[in-house]
């Protein structure tokens, strides 16, 4: 079975940065990271590699900015109360941390600045602008539940951990 829209796709990464330190590792973390292809669960340039990938494949795939985080935006910057903030008062230049949104979700943002009752943040995401280099291990290939369907992603090990819960 090949990897396509609508199926369940498990594999090990290490992706690496333009300046050659390794960004995430799947290995690290001891189980392979399961997506639903076709839902935009991950980065596009990566679950385009990974289409039409069978069991067993390895492979290295480059991913350009517009495929991956976009390129980075200098006017990108947010001043936002502290209170939107989990441990805003540990905060740090530079520290990269979540910011919940009022939609619900989260934001990745990186640490400009701290002050007295609102933190300046770059609203890039920390890996937008940079191209990126994935080394990749096709683990498993399924179809996917109705359920994982009917959510958008993947359950169960490597995916979303609380299916029962849903």
């Amino acid at each position: 079975m090949n990897a396509e829209k609508n199926k369940v796709v498990s594999f090990h990464y290490t992706v690496t940065g333009e300046d050659g330190e390794i960004v995430d590792n799947s290995h690290e973390r001891g189980e392979p990271l399961a997506v639903l292809l076709g839902h935009g669960n991950i980065i596009p340039g990566l679950e385009k590699a990974l289409e039409g990938r069978a069991v067993g494949d390895k492979f290295d795939v480059e991913v350009v900015p517009e495929e991956a985080y976009g390129p980075r935006n200098p006017d990108a910057k947010q001043r936002v109360p502290k209170k939107y903030f989990t441990g805003a008062q540990k905060l740090k230049v530079g520290d990269v941390t979540v910011l919940g949104l009022k939609e619900g979700g989260q934001r990745i943002v990186t640490v400009l600045k701290v002050g007295m009752t609102a933190v300046d943040v770059d609203l890039n995401h920390p890996l937008a602008g940079q191209k990126l280099k994935f080394d990749v291990e096709l683990i498993g290939v399924r179809d996917a539940e109705p359920v994982e369907l009917q959510h958008r992603h993947a359950h169960g090990s490597g995916g979303h951990a609380h299916a029962e819960q849903e």
